[in-house]
């Protein structure tokens, strides 16, 4: 176990990828020195100033403009304004010497080897011997720029590439040098996933590494099927988007977000570097691509790419396509393929690969085209660009935000499948895989109490992947340990006396079955067991309560049932609070409504950082009817300090919810009270969030952990508080700030956060407040325009102001 400890890092070159990862190491609490060229010239603001060449300001312009152009982007490369503060700015004339103290040294300049060799040069004058130094290129050869540097400089040097946007891509490759020592990298594959929260993958030094390699390859070879098989950029993007897996820009909006420029210098010097590979004339760039890069038709950056946005002559935006064929912008067509129909009610990705290259379609050809060029590429690479065929798919996964790697899509359809579908398209796999079968693996990968194992060429024999020991995979323990089941949740034993309660419903919303399934869990774990942990693993911890109910209930009128359904969500949420043994949440991704009430009724939160919580009822046109309306009180009461306005404090909750706010980060979920500090804690790594989660349920059963008393001693400001609010609302509405209906409901809200119209501040109950909130809850219900926003809300997945 390596002591090597980083507390300052020092990244050399403040471009959006050198500002992105400062701004990472920040995030996770490390000071950064940021250091960038110092201007040859004046410009126009510090001439007109009277400033000169030898002031700081203008010596450190391009750092200070470029870092705050970065906090300025969005998305934020930040989890939280203030962690700015952890860096400091510079540049390499005035402050170079300053890399003596620090611990690790990043360099991210532009991707040339002279200049990389020069300033590797300046850095070894003031480098303390063992300093860790690397580089974030995305493709130069390592061995070439530690070329001439100390014996101590080859051995801690290598490459680490961050993808872009360094904060969301998980994908960290790192690429030894011909002198890298073994301890340098094992320290940093273990930073890299537990501090950094990424997916490592160490890689061999070829071009483009393993992430671009593959990837690149999967788009030209998409560029130059979408000619051959007179598809649409509309249809590719259909078939390469969240239907396979992938992200919901697909191929074609993809490229325009990164650049088409980026893509074609990556795939030009592939061309120029891989000679020899069997696929080499696909990174040629097909005739229309050409003619993009000649137009500067380069995509978000220029204006128009693949995709175009214009105003159409009512002055309302519109987005046109790029027609291949014209190479003019049209109006977007739809695509609809009879294949992808048959998929629609398969929820799981992995399950409709199958289906997908079974069809009769244009779309099944599609995918039998482009999966047996992908099986037949990835296979080729072992070993290549790596000799285990797990990093391939990590990196995919990680850098491309694919759902499934190569492999694990072939696992899917089944081996011998593919490589039938392969021999169909004149292509065959390496002997590798053949000599697999041979030996009796029928799968890449296995799954054994409950470890993902792979299969190991050189042994013939599947080997467990490393670097599992430290996570939780549900996937591979929901089957074997699997204590309760219903169509809404699995309740599976997670070992150590702790349980977890996974829902299983569309997008995790919380219905019926769900609530019945956390109930089960809580009766489970105080009969025979010690804890447990409300977690999944999916896209997001639940988008909120299932309003599809809600709103059939609400139209039927079936408001005794309505009532009963929103008491029984109440009681949840409290039993969550109040049982006998510890309960912790474990929220990640979207984090909304439903889902957030039930975190803040945890007895502890292990966020995931990139968690997206909030109460977003007032969107739907109701208030948080889950004991969010409740708990928002009673924090407001319990942040109320000696000397300050306890309106103003009740006023900040009560605009939390009224402006349905929703952090950006878990971080920022402090600032709205919906995590609170010394309780709550933020995990990095969302791989580590279960099993962390786990150790803390059992750490506070063995505390010996007791049975919270229910509150009664809850303050709330009566008349008071409702004044305020209610002349606040309608000088919003008056101002036209709000329409009539947002202050409809914010004046239902206001009367449970002031806890009814009490002639002087009361203490009251939980459950007082729990019955406030849930009459006003269905008393908007019987609201047409309630009922207007919710069935918006249904067609269209986002909320209609009226």
């Amino acid at each position: 176990m390596s002591t090597r400890r980083i507390k300052k890092v020092a990244v050399i070159g403040s471009g959006i990828m050198g500002s992105g990862i400062a701004c990472h190491f920040a995030n996770i609490g490390v000071n950064v020195l940021l250091l960038d060229i110092v201007p040859r010239e004046l410009n126009a603001t510090e001439q007109a100033k009277g400033l000169s060449l030898t002031d700081k300001t203008v010596r450190n312009r391009i750092v200070n403009e470029s870092l705050a152009a970065a906090l300025k982007s969005k998305p934020s490369p930040i989890y939280h304004q203030k962690f700015a503060s952890r860096i400091t700015t510079g540049n390499l004339e005035d402050d170079i010497a300053k890399v003596k103290d620090v611990d690790w040294i990043i360099e991210v300049v532009v991707e040339r080897l002279d200049i990389k060799k020069q300033v590797f040069e300046n850095l070894e004058k003031h480098r303390t011997p063992g300093t860790l130094i690397t580089s974030n290129t995305s493709g130069i050869p390592i061995q070439f720029m530690s070329e001439g540097r100390s014996e101590d400089f080859q051995q801690h040097f290598c490459g680490t590439h961050f993808f872009n946007p360094a904060r969301y891509l998980k994908l960290f490759e790192i690429i030894p040098g011909p002198q890298t020592s073994p301890e340098v990298l094992d320290f940093l594959n273990n930073y890299g996933e537990q501090f950094l929260g990424k997916t490592a993958v160490v890689a061999k030094d070829t071009p483009a590494f393993i992430g671009n390699r593959i990837g690149i390859f999967s788009i030209m070879s998409l560029f130059h099927a979408v000619k051959d098989m007179e598809l649409t950029i509309e249809e590719v993007d259909k078939l390469t988007g969240p239907v396979i897996g992938r992200p919901k820009s697909a191929t074609f909006r993809t490229v325009d977000v990164v650049g088409l420029d980026t893509l074609v210098h990556v795939a030009n010097g592939l061309y120029d570097n891989v000679p020899k590979d069997e696929r080499h004339d696909l990174f040629k760039l097909p005739d229309f691509i050409a003619k993009m890069m000649d137009n500067k038709w380069l995509g978000s950056k220029t204006q128009q790419g693949f995709y175009k946005k214009e105003k159409d002559d009512k002055g309302n935006s519109q987005i046109l396509s790029l027609d291949l064929d014209t190479l003019e912008y049209r109006e977007k067509k739809s695509a609809n393929f009879a294949t992808l129909e048959l998929t629609k009610t398969i929820d799981k990705v992995v399950d409709r690969f199958k289906v997908l290259v079974s069809g009769k379609d244009k779309a099944g050809d599609f995918y039998r085209k482009n999966f047996a060029a992908l099986f037949a590429y990835v296979s080729n690479r072992i070993p290549e660009i790596t000799n285990d065929l797990y990093k391939i798919d990590d990196a995919m996964k990680a850098g491309f935000g694919w759902e499934h790697g190569p492999f694990q899509i072939w696992d899917a359809i089944g081996v011998e499948t593919g490589i039938e579908i392969m021999k169909a398209e004149g292509l065959k796999p390496a002997t590798w895989v053949t000599d697999m079968l041979t030996s009796g693996s029928k799968s890449f990968y296995t799954v054994k109490d409950g470890a993902s194992y792979y299969y190991d060429i050189p042994s013939k024999k599947q080997v467990k992947v490393p670097g599992q020991d430290a996570f939780i995979i549900l996937d591979n323990i929901r089957k074997t340990n699997e204590v309760f089941k219903n169509s809404g949740v699995v309740i599976e034993d997670l070992g150590d006396g702790i349980l977890n309660c996974e829902f299983q419903s569309k997008m995790n919303t919380i219905g019926g079955d769900v609530l019945a399934g956390i109930n089960k869990a809580i009766d489970l774990a105080e009969k025979d067991f010690q804890g447990l942990v409300v977690g999944n693993q999916g896209a997001n911890f639940s988008v909120g309560a299932n309003i599809g109910m809600i709103f059939m209930m609400a139209v039927e009128q079936e408001y005794d049932e309505l009532n009963m359904a929103i008491k029984y969500f109440q009681d949840t949420m409290m039993r969550m609070r109040y049982s006998s043994i510890p309960t912790i949440s474990a929220p990640h991704g979207m984090t909304l409504g439903g889902g957030c009430e039930l975190s803040m009724h945890a007895d502890k939160v292990i966020a995931a950082a990139e968690t997206y919580i909030g109460l977003v009822e007032f969107g739907v046109g109701v208030i948080p009817g889950g004991g969010g309306s409740k708990e928002m009180t009673l924090r407001a009461q319990d942040t109320f300090k000696k000397g300050d306005v306890e309106l103003n404090t009740l006023q900040d909750y009560f605009l939390t919810i009224g402006m349905a706010k929703v952090s950006t980060s878990a971080y920022e979920a402090y600032d709205l009270g919906v995590l609170q500090p010394g309780k709550d804690i933020v995990v990095v790594n969302k791989d580590r969030q279960i099993a962390t989660a786990k150790a803390h349920a059992k750490l506070m059963a063995e505390a010996g952990y007791t049975q919270p008393i229910k509150r009664n001693d809850i303050k709330v400001l009566g008349k008071q508080a409702l004044g305020m609010f209610l002349v606040g609302t309608d000088s919003m509405e008056a101002s036209r700030y709000i329409s009539e209906h947002d202050q409809k409901i914010a004046n239902k809200l206001a009367y449970v956060m002031a806890g009814g119209d009490l002639s002087e501040p009361t203490l009251v109950s939980e459950q007082y407040l729990l019955d406030l909130e849930r009459e006003a809850f269905l008393s908007l219900c019987t609201e047409r325009k309630t009922l207007e926003r919710i069935q918006h809300m249904l067609k269209n997945g986002k909320p209609l102001r009226n």
